[in-house]
């Protein structure tokens, strides 16, 4: 037996298991989700495995595994147990100030049913890959799993490593198996779109090259000689990261267009920091892309929805957000507004929910989100598919704060949220609040600052601000927030005013 047959059989295994392992999640869910006081445990492993040359990209990225720091406040469940694995240790500080925003769980109760592992390794690798590397951390989580026959694993992506991760551990994945990966990359995501029917930007998939890359940009000039710039996209950018665009300015007409498009490839306007064209041509060469008309509009949306395909086959539509984008071409995601702008959330969940129906005929599992453009034209507002997100995105962990802090729920008829009293609550979301400022600031800092200032959430009126990515904010300067109120304006205003008390006490202003 060959080597490269060798490899093939043990990957057709290593599906098998998983497969295996993956309906008894099928077969446990159920009865789960019916008892929420049933046994479980809940192995939380956030891993960001993405491409890290584009990783190193953003500032303390090692920090964004405490995102999912929002499923303690799954601990409000009095016989879930949670074992939540990082790369480096989270202060204690970081995990008291979670378990305080309980709703009626004493956190003492609580935090003898959270366990904390470390790999003691704040390096640029993925935590997934950190974890498989040590075989004893390994067997140090499979003894506080304890019956493997109660526990799943929840992860930020899933992929190669995650599936190993998950036999290693005898848990299955409440997320898509990484033979779907496709389906989320750039390319997936217009033949997704295509092929259900909805509307998408003029452009081309499956690119290989610079050479496919320069003759997808000459052909959108042809066929519309009045556009203006064009996007390209590596099929695994993720927040805009992969992105670059390129202006049409001084091209020539006809036959000369392609070559004028190849020479003009190194001047494309990168949306990642201290992106270069040989870095990004080598990415591009490795992993694909697109090219698509740049969208153009003076009153133009980024809006998203999510949904969510049940181990029981059932698709939701969980949320609708206005994304809030930056960078030189507005391509980068730095936060969202929930619920999406009422002209359009409902005609993007009806979109979202078309493609989630057709993923979930391929197998997929687990949350993920639809992006879109949204023009407002004189008929209305026009609403362009833009790609899929197939794992948890920036949008995942501001929704569930709002769901497990209210206890209240998602109202799919009218796009809106509301607490169990029936009042509306809306809220403005970010990851990138950041400052040089802010360095040297530490979690106890931030919390006095917030409890000397009135920020903190307010349990009694199920409104205020919740803090994430507080490990990042002294050595970087950086943290996240998410501002809950009644109404958008109050969030949004709710949100300034956070920003406005911090760079008050660092000396900002």
């Amino acid at each position: 037996m060959t080597d490269g047959t060798s490899a093939r059989t043990a990957a057709g295994d290593e599906r098998a298991r998983f497969a295996r392992l993956q309906q008894r999640l099928r077969d446990t869910f159920p009865s789960l989700q019916a008892d929420p006081n049933a046994p479980r445990v809940v192995v939380i492993a956030p891993s960001l495995t993405l491409d890290p040359d584009i990783l190193a990209r953003v500032a303390g990225v090692h920090h964004y595994e405490e995102r999912m720091l929002c499923l303690l406040l799954l601990l409000k469940m009095p016989r879930t147990r949670l074992l939540y694995l990082t790369s480096a240790p989270i202060p204690e500080s970081i995990i008291d100030y979670y378990l305080h925003l309980l709703p009626g769980v004493p956190t003492r109760h609580a935090r003898r049913r959270l366990e904390l592992f470390s790999c003691d390794d704040a390096s640029a690798q993925p935590l997934t890959e950190k974890i498989l590397a040590r075989p004893r951390l390994i067997a140090r989580i499979r003894e506080a799993i304890g019956d493997p026959a109660q526990a799943h694993l929840t992860c930020f992506n899933v992929t190669g490593a995650e599936r190993r991760l998950a036999l290693a551990l005898d848990v299955p994945v409440y997320g898509c198996d990484p033979d779907l990966a496709a389906w989320g990359g750039k390319s997936g995501s217009r033949r997704i779109f295509r092929a259900v029917g909805l509307d998408l930007p003029d452009g081309a998939e499956d690119l290989r090259d610079e050479i496919d890359m320069a003759g997808a940009i000459a052909d959108l000039k042809l066929r519309n000689p009045a556009l203006r710039r064009a996007v390209v996209k590596l099929d695994e950018g993720f927040s805009g990261e992969g992105n670059a665009v390129l202006r049409y300015d001084g091209a020539p007409e006809g036959a000369a267009l392609q070559g004028w498009a190849r020479d003009a490839l190194p001047r494309l306007a990168f949306e990642a920091a201290r992106m270069d064209w040989e870095t990004y041509r080598a990415k591009f060469a490795a992993m694909g892309g697109i090219v698509e008309a740049f969208v153009e509009g003076e009153d133009k949306r980024s809006p998203s929805a999510q949904l969510r395909v049940d181990p029981a086959g059932r698709v939701e539509a969980i949320s609708t957000h206005d994304q809030v984008l930056g960078g030189a071409n507005g391509q980068i995601f730095l936060g969202a507004r929930f619920p999406a702008e009422p002209g359009y959330r409902l005609d993007i969940q009806t979109a979202g929910l078309v493609v989630a129906r057709a993923l979930a005929d391929k197998g997929a599992l687990g949350r993920f989100g639809v992006d879109f453009l949204t023009v407002r034209a004189p008929q209305g507002w026009r609403s362009l598919a833009i790609e899929i997100n197939l794992r948890k995105g920036g949008t995942t962990h501001p929704f569930l704060m709002l769901q497990y802090l209210t206890g209240g729920a998602y109202d799919a008829a009218s796009g809106g949220f509301a607490t169990p009293a029936g009042e509306p609550r809306c809220y403005y979301a970010t990851d990138n609040l950041e400052s040089p400022s802010y360095r040297g600031l530490t979690p106890d800092d931030l919390i006095d600052i917030a409890a000397l200032n009135g920020l903190h959430f307010d349990a009694a009126t199920q409104q205020g601000v919740v803090f994430h990515l507080i490990g990042a904010l002294s050595e970087f300067g950086k943290l996240g927030l998410v501002a809950i109120a009644p109404d958008q304006a109050r969030a949004d205003a709710l949100h300034r005013r956070a920003v406005a008390v911090l760079d008050h006490e660092c000396g900002a202003g």
